[in-house]
């Protein structure tokens, strides 16, 4: 084979080799497929510029947080006001008959503050684990802009569950509850001083339940849409 045959050879092949190599790294990588991923309308500039899976891991990170806080609150609270319920179901024997209408009414208001807990719960509690469990069954990084889409909806809804309840209809409800409750033992046994104390105590524990409510998802919102994912607390 003569010299200029081998010389061309080795151009050709240094030529395919430059373009397989261009094309393997200009070709679609798992490493890369996360870039790119869209984000909400409300968000400003600067969200996009952060690396999307590391907003799907402040946002589990901040989600689970928020649950921590919602579970403290929502068993912190429902032990405390089921434990007042017995405790005024226990001071029956020791009353006189004419007077445990007041403590039965006491021990039903406090079930009915139980119960709202257990029956609408701060939807965290189920909304953080259920992500934690879609993230650990997802093929990383293939599927972090889907993962990330689920993750800023749950916080959007997080943060108006949070919002909801502290708006001014929960405060009312709580205040006319509580004066039904006075007005019971006042209209129907006379009772105006024993429903004064249930009134006014019950109102007071249930502002206090509303104005302690965890609202860490509220600001975990606002400094996600900005960008400023080192700035929630």
């Amino acid at each position: 084979m003569t010299r200029p045959r081998r010389a061309s050879r080795l151009v050709r092949a240094i030529g395919l080799g430059a373009w397989l190599a261009a094309a393997a790294w200009l070709a679609p990588r798992p490493a890369r497929a996360a870039v790119g991923c869209p984000t909400p309308a409300a968000a400003g500039p600067g969200l996009a510029a952060v690396d999307p899976t590391q907003r799907l891991v402040w946002l589990q990170d901040r989600l689970t947080y928020a649950e921590h806080k919602a579970r403290l609150w929502a068993y912190g609270w429902g032990g405390g006001i089921a434990a007042a319920g017995a405790g005024s179901l226990a001071a029956v024997p020791f009353v006189s008959p004419e007077n445990r209408v007041d403590w039965y009414t006491g021990a039903v208001s406090a079930g009915v503050g139980v119960a709202a807990l257990v029956i609408s719960p701060p939807i965290v509690l189920e909304t953080a684990p259920a992500l934690r469990a879609e993230i650990a069954r997802a093929t990383l990084p293939a599927d972090v802009c889907s993962l990330l889409q689920v993750a800023e909806s749950d916080l959007v809804r997080v943060a108006r569950d949070e919002e909801i309840q502290g708006r001014w209809y929960v405060h009312l409800g709580n205040v006319l509850f509580n004066v039904g409750v006075g007005l019971f033992l006042g209209l129907g046994y006379h009772h105006w001083e024993a429903g004064a104390v249930n009134a006014i105590v019950g109102t007071a524990v249930g502002e206090a339940l509303i104005l302690t409510r965890p609202t860490a998802a509220i600001h975990d919102r606002d400094a996600y849409l900005a960008g400023a994912l080192n700035g929630a607390r």
